[in-house]
C-alpha cells in the first residue's frame, strides 16, 4: 500500500520561507510524477507544482513562479521550497502521486495517491 506524508507546515511571517517535504512509502514502480497540491476553503484544490521522476516535467502555477521551487531525490522523495510567501499562500498542502510513466502533466484525476495534507500559515 502507498503512502505519501508530508512535513514542513508551519506558520510563518510575510516573506518568509519554508520547505515541505514528502517522503513516499510502498511504492514499487521506478517512474511517477509527484505534485504539491493546494486547497483554499471554499475553492478547488489546484497543482502549484509537479515534478516527473529524473527531474523532468517540471511544472509552477503561475502564482507561485519565481517563488517556489519543487526538487525531488528519487521516486520516494520530493521537496517544496517556498521563498517570498505572500498571504495568499496560506492553505493545507497535499503531497500527492501520479503513477506510471508519462510524456505531459498528468490531470488532478491521475494523482492517486495523497498525503494528509500540511497546513501553512502566512501572516501579514
Amino acid at each position: 500500500q502507498v503512502h505519501l506524508v508530508e512535513s514542513g507546515g508551519d506558520s510563518v511571517q510575510s516573506g518568509g520561507s519554508l520547505r515541505l517535504s514528502c517522503t513516499v512509502s510502498g511504492y514499487t514502480g521506478s517512474h511517477n510524477y509527484m505534485g504539491w497540491f493546494r486547497q483554499i476553503p471554499g475553492k478547488e484544490r489546484v497543482m502549484v507544482a509537479g515534478i516527473y521522476t529524473a527531474c523532468l516535467l517540471t511544472y509552477y502555477a503561475d502564482s507561485v513562479k519565481g517563488r517556489f521551487t519543487i526538487s525531488r531525490d528519487n521516486t520516494q522523495k520530493v521537496a517544496l521550497q517556498m521563498n517570498d510567501l505572500k498571504a495568499e499562500d496560506t492553505s493545507v498542502y497535499y503531497c500527492a502521486l501520479a503513477s506510471g510513466r508519462w510524456t505531459f502533466i498528468p490531470h488532478q484525476a491521475e494523482f492517486k495517491y495523497w498525503g494528509q495534507g500540511t497546513q501553512v500559515t502566512i501572516s501579514s
